[in-house]
């Protein structure tokens, strides 16, 4: 059973000898029981802001046809350069929460109408101001001329950070595949629950433990809370983001 918002509070409440609190008045928490919850969500923030790409925020899964494409696509229209990252966004509080730039990918593959032989091709990521000192003088002209047009070599991140564009223009329906990560939500409800492996949770709770500690005024407490948080947070990224293979770790000679 998932760890909710609710266990999450009331164990923090628990270690700290508190008052916990019940799924009938959890939305009434006050004093110390509404700082435990808000202290909940204040960790769980610094979890997820450590690392915007973790892999449990992931959009949805890996490509169709090859898990190296990317997460998410968006089809290009022949003559537009600039497209939304989520079209289905309405403002940047329900973006994406981190894209991958260096790995835009565009193919004919799984575009209506297109057969083999496909074309497909890595997209350079050309920063706002490289695209603006070496390419938009000559690419305001081309956007007037269709002859220009072509397949996409440079993707282009629009100043907001909402968009994105291509060089040259394409001239037809291509697939831009990309690596994107949701941006969470606060926890509200006391049925909530967190985004990560509840085998992480003590992480969290060493963090939120460190926020309550330093509230009351105990900075000892606080210190070894703030430990404990660090190796957990360690221990998440070197088992979730870039595990390393027993060969590495492994000192003993092996002979092969």
């Amino acid at each position: 059973m998932a760890t909710t918002y609710l266990d999450l509070t009331n164990e923090l409440l628990r270690e700290l000898n508190e008052v916990t609190l019940t799924t009938t008045n959890f939305l009434q928490a006050k004093s110390v029981q509404q700082h435990a919850k808000d202290n909940i969500n204040r960790a769980y923030f610094d979890i997820i802001n450590a690392e915007p790409q973790w892999p449990f925020l992931s959009v949805a899964e890996s490509g169709q046809t090859d898990p190296m494409y990317g997460n998410v696509y968006v089809e290009t229209t022949a003559g537009t350069r600039w497209y939304e990252l989520k079209p289905s966004s309405s403002s940047i509080t329900t973006d994406y929460g981190s894209i991958d730039w260096d790995n835009f990918y565009y193919t004919t593959v799984g575009v209506s109408g297109e057969t083999a032989p496909h074309t497909a091709g890595n997209l350079k990521f050309t920063t706002t101001e490289e695209w603006k000192t070496f390419y938009r003088v000559s690419e305001n002209l081309d956007d007037a001329d269709a002859q220009t047009f072509g397949e996409p070599s440079r993707v282009i991140r629009s100043p907001d950070s909402r968009k994105f564009g291509l060089s040259p223009i394409p001239d037809k329906t291509y697939r831009v595949w990309f690596f994107a990560w949701n941006l969470p939500t606060r926890l509200s409800a006391h049925s909530d629950t967190l985004l990560f492996p509840d085998m992480y949770a003590p992480v969290l709770i060493a963090k939120a433990r460190y926020y309550m500690w330093q509230f009351k005024d105990n900075p000892q407490s606080a210190a070894f809370a703030l430990d404990d948080y660090k190796k957990g947070l360690r221990s998440m990224r070197s088992n979730l983001i870039e595990p390393v293979p027993t060969y590495i770790t492994d000192d003993r000679v092996r002979f092969v």
